[in-house]
């Protein structure tokens, strides 16, 4: 049985890009921060991935802060300053923020106060995108990043958090970008590596294989592998509604990312569908991968105005430059004789 990987938005598979680099960058005996020769070459590594991540983004002339993950990247950003956010953001963000800010049923939100907002770009369960307004202080462009055409610095806001796995880059490495001039004080301190922002000796091998799958990102937006991934994505859900009248596919109506869709079909558990799949070869979530495992069901559907029935049958399929017409065709139709024996069962 081959395996179809349709669960992007959790982790993106490693472009070999970025494999040959991180591969490299073993070889490399140096400490970026000692001054010489061996230790310039790892300098010069890293410099030249922060521009490719710089570049890939639109942030030339941002600062490049480089953390394990978004996660810390949320937490240097958000820590102690009391920002407004919504119940839609990641889990990494809501633990710093006050959800006071308001989420209409196309999941979008509504920002007064963009200086003491967090907003994300895009949600990873429903792909709704979101405008952002000018003079945000934070935003989590982790999933928007690599498949919309954006820019750091038409984005208008301070800072931006974002991530390696998310684009076909390691896991354990991401980034913090700060538009220069703006005030951050440091949550690690140390050696003062990272621009005094964020002390530690850095991951030369996971910065490598981050700029080197961020430079191939941008080249698979610019060459308009995403509009493919939104044609098939597409034609999965008019498949699906083919077999389920009665499913529904959240954030429709408004903008979404090109890969993602989140679907519920009432009285169908989304963790039923997803251990299903997997048995038959597919490769799915019910949610954020940060999310699996949890009882409750999801925050942001919820927040949506969807059940707390709804919610807990939702099913996410995120797709990604690769996939095939063949393969789409194949889920549906498998999603289509599952669904079929949950209804002969529950009769």
């Amino acid at each position: 049985m081959t395996r179809v990987y349709l669960d992007h938005n959790a982790t993106a598979p490693l472009r070999p890009e970025a494999r040959a680099a991180m591969l490299a960058a073993m070889d490399l005996v140096g400490n970026p921060s000692s001054v010489h020769a061996e230790g310039r070459a790892a300098k010069s590594l890293m410099e030249r991935a922060r521009g490719q991540v710089a570049a890939a983004l639109g942030a030339e002339g941002a600062d490049v802060i480089f953390t394990s993950g978004a996660t810390e990247a949320a937490a240097l950003a958000c820590a102690g300053r009391g920002l407004l956010g919504a119940g839609v953001e990641h889990d990494a963000v809501r633990e710093w923020i006050d959800e006071t800010l308001a989420v209409d049923a196309a999941g979008q939100v509504t920002v007064n106060e963009p200086g003491q907002s967090a907003l994300q770009l895009a949600n990873s369960e429903t792909g709704v995108v979101q405008t952002l307004p000018q003079g945000l202080a934070v935003c989590d462009m982790t999933q928007g990043f690599g498949k919309l055409p954006l820019a750091f610095n038409w984005a208008g806001c301070e800072m931006a958090l974002i991530s390696a796995h998310k684009i076909g880059g390691p896991k354990g490495i991401g980034a913090l970008v700060i538009k220069r001039g703006t005030d951050l004080a440091a949550q690690i301190r140390g050696g003062g590596q990272e621009m005094g922002r964020r002390s530690g000796t850095e991951n030369l091998i996971g910065i490598a294989g981050f700029g080197a799958a961020a430079e191939a990102a941008a080249r698979d937006l610019a060459d308009g592998a995403w509009q493919q991934v939104e044609e098939f994505r597409n034609i999965l859900e008019n498949a699906l509604v083919e077999s389920s009248k009665e499913t529904i596919f959240v954030g429709k109506s408004g903008p979404r990312l090109p890969n993602t869709s989140c679907f519920v079909t009432d009285g169908w558990k989304g963790e039923t569908q997803v251990m299903a799949l997997d048995l038959a070869g597919f490769a799915v979530s019910a949610g954020s991968a940060c999310s699996s495992g949890k009882t409750r069901a999801s925050h942001v559907l919820r927040c949506m105005g969807l059940s707390e029935s709804q919610a807990g049958c939702a099913l996410r399929v995120s797709l990604g430059p690769g996939i095939t017409e063949d393969e789409i065709y194949r889920f549906a139709e498998t999603w289509a004789k599952l669904r079929e024996r949950h209804r002969a069962r529950a009769a």
